[in-house]
């Protein structure tokens, strides 16, 4: 059975680059992020190689790699780039592929093209992340909706941070999807303590079940 993941999220700086990590690890497969916006930093590529117990070759370098911390369609203008959807195909592997993208669904790759346009594209199951703070139900349900309105599928959603039991509660029921787990946040974060979290905190078979 060929496996390919999305992961995307409510908002961007939430986490799921860590849990993107922990999931292609999980996996033993191959990670992928297409478009990566800011790079004088540690880019999310390079913390998945610190993190996921992946070798390199099993990190895909990104499609663009974009100098400004911004919106893609904002970061590629700056740079001179157009970014071209056809150069956003999935690669092609035997292992599992996990795919993440780039802020939240409706981030613009250009002036008429938003992610989750390519994601609709891809036709491949989409795991949400979430945060387990205020706000979250909001941001959550409006993510499911926008998903559902592009018959794209949803795997379910997974949390990240403290618990937060009702919120993760209401999320999964008015949302009909669902709740795969909740990663909290490590200190220390590495290697081995996303691993163990990751075995402690999620099943891997859940993950490989397809729902609407």
């Amino acid at each position: 059975m060929r496996v390919r993941i999305i992961v995307t999220g409510t908002d961007t700086g939430i986490g799921k680059t860590v849990f993107a990590a922990g999931l292609a690890g999980a996996l033993d497969g191959v990670y992928w992020k297409p478009i990566q916006a800011g790079v004088e930093e540690e880019t999310d590529r390079e913390a998945v190689l610190r993190l996921s117990g992946l070798s390199p070759e099993r990190v895909l370098p990104e499609a663009y790699r974009l100098r400004t911390p911004a919106s893609p369609h904002l970061a590629a203008e700056r740079d001179g780039i157009v970014i071209d959807p056809d150069a956003l195909l999935l690669p092609e592997t035997d292992r599992p592929l996990v795919v993440e993208g780039a802020g939240g669904l409706l981030v613009p790759l250009t002036r008429e093209l938003t992610y989750i346009d390519v994601m609709a594209r891809w036709k491949a199951p989409v795991v949400l992340c979430a945060r387990t703070t205020l706000g979250t139900i909001n941001h959550s349900l409006l993510s499911v909706e926008a998903l559902r309105t592009r018959n794209i599928t949803i795997a379910g959603i997974v949390f990240i941070g403290d618990e937060n039991q009702e919120s993760e509660r209401i999320v999964a029921d008015l949302g009909q999807v669902r709740h795969l787990g909740r990663l909290p946040h490590l200190e220390p974060l590495t290697g081995a303590s996303l691993r163990a979290a990751f075995a402690r905190h999620f099943r891997i078979e859940d993950f490989l079940q397809e729902t609407a």
